[in-house]
């Protein structure tokens, strides 16, 4: 009976998904035929490439994932086919000449993400490793401070060269972000029962418990700001803090949390150039609209310009902002595509949150729970810090638009961790 109900969900969630992915695939081929039309004046090959090898990875994973993983969350690859897409087409107009490295990524982000989901039987290595991972994580950014590049020849050196593949580069920041959620996951499933037993009794006998997680993300911090990553930096502390609430239960860790965040804001403020120009032009950008406020002023104009529903793909003038394909793809979205397409993505976002959210509900181990949710965590904050800086709700940060914006490393993680939900949702929740 049971077995019969299980088939009977597969087959509902394959019919689901299919339908959601074919409506995906009508929206991509339809606004690449629309750029090329609009660029060209008829259709080209050269604008409808890369949306075909998008095609081919969907198809791909939809048949391997309701081949080995047929009880898996039906909105998970359409939410996410539906953004890389776009960002494709998005890429192929704003900057063409990395379209074919986007490409590359997505394959190999395609690979793993399949490999994640599908080839591993537990995650126990993920928990037993905890911190052999988080370290290799953090030489791995240590060795930015020695050997780190910037690819683009200017900025924070954020990138390491990957050797005997020419000019390609890895973030190790992005990383980070995985071994963290990782590694918080693992230390909260362990100690559970002591830290919310001790909040009962004694908030200060909680402390003991946590000094190895804080000495961890301690390192991460400072190895973040040293390197003036900053966005990253504040992607940790969210993180860190809303694992750390879910854990306890105790609402002092986000009041404390928040007002330690205030204070470092304030010091990085007059520590660090970057963060005074972002906070000043998010302040008020105007007086310095030609200068240093440059890119988020012609941001403003850019959704201004917009309106309801956009200029059209290839119609608007995105390009006049500076480093438009990565830090501010939401912005060409919103010129474009306009507050149609705006909302869109952010729906886009808010269902793969709920979705994350579901899977860490429906967990019956804790270190389950916690990954989903550290993962919800991390798309959500990413999403909402950069779609906030380039609307000037609140200060840039620097970080991607998550599967949207150009970025390999980012692509590559995220598919990585979109793997661990699709598994998470697709495997017998009492599992270790």
């Amino acid at each position: 009976m049971t077995f019969l109900l299980a088939e009977e969900l597969a087959e509902d969630n394959g019919r689901r998904e299919g339908i959601l992915l074919l409506l995906t695939a009508v929206f991509v081929f339809l606004n690449a035929i629309a750029l090329s039309l609009a660029r060209e004046g008829s259709i080209q090959g050269r604008h409808l490439w890369a949306p075909a090898v998008w095609a081919v990875l969907v198809t791909a994973a939809f048949f391997s994932l309701r081949r080995f993983r047929p009880l898996h969350d039906p909105f998970l690859l359409p939410v996410v086919s539906l953004l890389t897409g776009w960002g494709l087409i998005l890429i192929d107009r704003l900057a063409p000449n990395f379209l074919t490295r986007q490409v590359i990524w997505l394959t190999l982000g395609t690979a793993v993400l399949l490999a994640t989901a599908i080839l591993p039987r537990n995650l126990r290595l993920l928990r037993h490793y905890r911190y052999t991972l988080l370290i290799g994580g953090l030489l791995l950014l240590a060795a930015t401070l020695l050997f780190g590049v910037n690819p683009s020849g200017f900025g924070a050196a954020l990138w390491l060269p990957i050797p005997l593949a020419g000019r390609v580069f890895f973030q190790p920041s992005e990383l980070l972000k995985l071994l963290l959620v990782v590694f918080l996951a693992s230390y909260f499933d362990e100690r559970q029962i002591l830290l919310q037993g001790n909040r009962l009794k004694n908030r200060w006998q909680t402390f003991p418990y946590l000094a190895p997680l804080l000495l961890m993300w301690g390192f991460c911090i400072i190895l973040l700001v040293w390197q003036r990553d900053l966005g990253a930096a504040t992607l940790f502390f969210i993180l860190f803090l809303s694992l750390l609430y879910l854990a306890t239960g105790d609402r002092r860790y986000i009041a404390g949390g928040l007002a330690l965040l205030l204070a470092a804001g304030v010091f990085a403020y007059y520590a660090f150039d970057v963060v005074t120009l972002r906070v000043d032009a998010w302040w008020n950008p105007w007086p310095e609209a030609d200068n240093r406020a440059f890119q988020i002023v012609q941001s403003l104009y850019a959704l201004a310009a917009g309106g309801v529903l956009g200029q059209g793909v290839g119609q608007g003038f995105p390009d006049y902002i500076p480093v438009v394909h990565s830090d501010f793809a939401f912005a060409a979205i919103g010129e474009e595509w306009g507050l149609v397409g705006s909302l869109a993505v952010v729906i886009c976002f808010a269902l793969l949150a709920q979705r994350g959210i579901r899977i860490a509900l429906l967990g019956k181990r804790p270190f389950r729970q916690y990954l989903a949710a550290g993962i919800t965590i991390l798309f959500s904050a990413q999403a909402l810090l950069i779609m906030g800086g380039v609307t000037k709700l609140v200060p840039l940060t620097g970080v991607t638009l998550p599967f949207v914006s150009y970025g390999g490393s980012s692509l590559l993680i995220s598919h990585i961790m979109i793997g661990l939900l699709l598994y998470l949702s697709a495997t017998e929740t009492n599992q270790p």
